[in-house]
């Protein structure tokens, strides 16, 4: 695959820590909701709302992991664990971090 432009990627990277925070707030929502549905059994209502935010919220993290993994050309193992860290709540916040840590998050191509 050709590699991005560092503006390209740096600009990625940044819609790839905006979208893992997005994800995790969704799944708050969607945790509140659920609460509500089971535990006193008195509303549907944050379920039917959050389910279908979450929803879109993870599948645009899970694209945007992708090309920023592409971008910033991270190992298979990096990308299958970020890919993954969507899944539990509050994993996509856990790995940005980890990752923002690491230097993952940041273009190693010296711009042209």
């Amino acid at each position: 695959m050709t590699p991005a432009a560092p503006a390209s990627a740096d600009r990625l990277a940044k819609a790839f820590v905006v979208i893992a925070v997005v994800e995790a707030v969704t799944w708050t929502a969607l945790l509140i909701g659920m609460y509500f549905k089971y535990v006193p059994e008195s509303t549907e209502a944050g379920v039917q709302i959050a389910g279908p935010i979450h929803g879109t919220a993870f599948l645009a993290y899970l694209g945007v992991t992708w090309f920023t993994a592409d971008a910033l050309d991270w190992s298979g193992k990096v990308t299958a664990a970020a890919l993954l860290a969507g899944i539990p709540p509050y994993g996509s916040v856990l790995f940005e971090r980890w990752a923002a840590r690491h230097g993952l998050l940041e273009s190693s191509q010296a711009p042209s």
